[in-house]
């Protein structure tokens, strides 16, 4: 559904207003306290069609709405990415091995609020280079974030992503990016998660929108799959991603989907 509320900014970006950030805290929270309660079903030879059942039953007991399910055709309740799969990755039977990583991301809906986000996941043991992918993924997001504030601009977002994580010598892939969200799933402006300083439009108050970046090992060049969901790299390197979802502040930021129980970082089995 298309939000009337607010004002459109000159680049299309809808301005909220003060009481609508209670409604996405909400559905923040709730789609936080999905992927909060997914770790505990996460192991060696679990099916990702499986996780994606039990996250289906916890949508629907939080009387929640998927968002993904009948998105364009989609049919599940979330996406899981494993390893060398950058995002959209289709739940299936395939099992999962022993030092897997698994980026799961969840979309819902709780009273026509979109709350948005995703975060890492590893079964068995984590081997050392995916565990500096994973901790560089997590950190650049937050340097993200940490530049939200009214009078920057989206450009300062992206690049202080793209500098910490080059200056890590990862990649950051370019051919997806985050989006404005609020009463809609995907609105104005992409959320670029590379820049220069001072381009791309002023962030303002009112704001609400993603970032997630996706982090490679290797080449940052990716390709989307038969399937026209699945995106992989090119060069079958690994892959990951965390997502917030936030709102600009008068100061900063709110971000509306912290794991209420402290887990958005993963603990290691």
């Amino acid at each position: 559904m298309n939000s009337a509320r607010g004002r459109l900014t000159k680049d299309g970006i809808r301005i909220y207003e003060p009481g609508d950030y209670a409604g996405m805290a909400e559905a923040g929270r709730i789609a936080a306290t999905i992927l909060d309660d997914i770790t505990f079903h996460i192991s060696v030879g679990q099916t990702t069609a499986e996780l994606d059942r039990i996250i289906t039953e916890m949508v629907a007991a939080h009387s929640a709405t998927s968002a993904t399910i009948g998105y364009k055709g989609y049919q599940h309740a979330s996406c899981i990415s494993v390893n060398h799969v950058v995002c959209h990755g289709i739940p299936a039977d395939k099992r999962i091995k022993d030092g897997d990583i698994l980026n799961i991301d969840v979309t819902v809906i709780v009273d026509g609020w979109f709350g948005d986000t995703s975060r890492m996941y590893v079964a068995g043991k984590l081997p050392r280079k995916s565990e500096r992918l994973i901790q560089v993924t997590h950190d650049a997001l937050f340097k993200g974030i940490s530049a939200v504030m009214p009078g920057n601009s989206f450009g300062d977002i992206g690049h202080a992503i793209q500098t910490y994580v080059e200056n890590h010598r990862m990649s950051v892939v370019k051919d997806f990016c985050g989006h404005g969200l609020g009463q809609v799933f995907h609105a104005p402006p992409n959320v670029l998660h590379y820049g220069r300083p001072g381009t791309g439009p002023v962030l303002e108050e009112g704001m609400f929108f993603t970032i997630e970046p996706m982090v490679n090992l290797g080449r940052p060049e990716t390709k989307v799959l038969a399937d026209d969901w699945t995106a992989v790299t090119r060069d079958k390197s690994l892959s990951a991603q965390f997502e917030h979802s936030v709102g600009v502040t008068a100061t900063g930021c709110e971000i509306f989907t912290l794991s209420p129980t402290d887990i958005f970082y993963p603990t290691y089995k």
